[in-house]
């Protein structure tokens, strides 16, 4: 029996109205458009729209003032044109490919979709997606946007390690072409899945990861790994800032920073608790866990601030704050709220170890430290939903959907040191297929349109040269 994930993560989906003739010869028939309109939940569909404002609301202005504020003055309209421009061209490319290569059937290939649903071919206001509880449905448009908000944010988040020397052109070709080759693939691996209506043909028709049972609940692996390998493969390429270590760059508005930080907090409700794709119980368990995580890791990171500067600073709190939402992104669905607190407390210490130490030690130019916080604290996540997913530890546990309707799994049978295996799984696919296919990318570019501008236009900065604007006109 293949185990599967619990109550319907940021991709438990895809049970489409589109996709019912290719399933529905099994004994197990797909209920009538007419039927899955009257199982339609004007709640569910509120909720899931309103998280889809809440994650846009993320990236911008949430992600794009965090960013902005972190960088020099000279740079920084280049970042806010970067993530806005990031949100606006992967929303294009998601209606155009990107969902049909994420949530559609594969056939015998289980890496990535087909392109039955391109320009969103199929999909109406009279179309609708299963939800992972039996018999509760959403209109499809309202799972396209919430997905589409998902697949803005993730590159955006990766423009972070090499923020101040990109230029923006091969910036933009990199976004489409990551897209297409990384996220959407990983997308589908672990979240793709033909849906409890179509059973038990559709058993076989399920992402990889998705198949051997990796639990993330809402983006451990597809956002924030994904996002912070790619980073750092790009930081590498593109090189280290001129005068990295040997001049001082601080950031430019902490207080920009702090209000960017509090947008992704709110917004992260939407990104979490949205996740489970309905509005009930385990939306308010996503809920409070993405809340006390978040506090703890705050707390956590100017603890260890404390201890080893003999100073709490604003932006090591916000690191912490935004370091616990990474790692409890994926098991936030799962655990238990007192679990989820210690996976917060736990988080802030690994990633401050290496956004320090490590990144001194190895001397790689990681400008805001995305591979430090969003990898590090991923991979931190993405390990610890194995365990805090333990019924035993007060944790959700997974539901069985190779059977219908779907069984809760026992706490007697849920093993940690099994799920441990699967997640790592998880992880190592992540890290080798994002980074890989990141460093083609970025090597092919250089060589081509080049990546970085000239000496003179990194220092004078690439607010004037990119986009002949500033920041600030005194």
């Amino acid at each position: 029996m293949i185990r599967m994930k619990q109550l319907g993560a940021g991709g438990l989906v895809a049970a489409l109205a589109g996709a019912a003739p290719a399933f529905a010869a099994g004994p197990v028939k797909a209920p009538t458009v007419e039927a899955m309109a009257a199982m339609v939940d004007k709640g569910d569909t509120a909720w899931m729209l309103v998280s889809s404002a809440l994650v846009l609301m993320m990236s911008v202005p949430g992600l794009a003032l965090f960013y902005g504020g972190l960088v020099r003055t000279k740079n920084m309209l280049s970042v806010l044109m970067q993530v806005f421009m990031i949100v606006c061209i992967a929303s294009l490319v998601w209606v155009c490919w990107g969902y049909s290569l994420a949530f559609t059937s594969g056939g015998d290939n289980h890496f990535i979709g087909g392109l039955s649903k391109a320009f969103l071919t199929g999909v109406s206001g009279s179309t609708y997606a299963a939800t992972f509880s039996n018999n509760v449905y959403i209109p499809e448009f309202a799972y396209v946007v919430f997905q589409m908000t998902f697949a803005c944010i993730t590159p955006a988040l990766i423009v972070g390690a090499f923020a101040e020397r990109i230029k923006f052109t091969p910036l933009m070709i990199f976004v489409v072409a990551w897209l297409t080759l990384v996220y959407f693939p990983i997308a589908h691996m672990v979240w793709y899945w033909a849906g409890p209506d179509f059973l038990p043909d559709a058993k076989t028709d399920t992402g990889y990861l998705f198949a051997k049972g990796a639990l993330d609940f809402a983006g451990g692996t597809v956002v924030h790994i994904n996002a912070g390998i790619a980073g750092l493969v790009g930081c590498l390429i593109i090189g280290k800032r001129k005068g990295y270590r040997s001049e001082p760059m601080p950031p430019h508005s902490l207080t920009m920073t702090m209000i960017g930080a509090s947008l992704l907090w709110v917004g992260w409700f939407g990104f979490n608790a949205g996740s489970n794709l309905e509005s009930n119980g385990v939306t308010a368990v996503a809920f409070i866990n993405t809340y006390v995580a978040t506090a703890a890791a705050a707390v956590s990171w100017a603890l260890i601030e404390q201890f080893v500067h003999k100073k709490p600073s604003l932006l090591g709190a916000v690191t912490g704050a935004v370091a616990g939402l990474v790692a409890v992104t994926p098991a936030s669905g799962f655990a238990a709220p007192m679990t989820a607190l210690v996976l917060g407390l736990v988080v802030s210490p690994i990633c401050f170890v290496f956004v320090t130490t490590i990144k001194n030690r190895l001397g790689y130019d990681d400008t805001l430290d995305v591979f430090g916080v969003h990898c590090v604290g991923g991979i931190v996540g993405a390990i610890g939903t194995a365990i805090v997913a333990d019924p035993k530890l007060g944790g959700q546990g997974y539901f069985d959907y190779t059977v219908f309707p779907a069984v809760a799994v026992t706490p007697e049978g849920y093993s940690i040191a099994a799920q441990l295996l699967v997640q790592l799984q998880a992880v190592a696919i992540t890290l080798v297929w994002s980074g890989g296919i990141s460093a083609v990318l970025f090597l092919a570019l250089r060589a081509t349109m080049g990546l970085r501008p000239d000496a003179e236009v990194e220092a004078e900065g690439l607010d004037i040269n990119e986009h002949g604007e500033r920041a600030y006109n005194y």
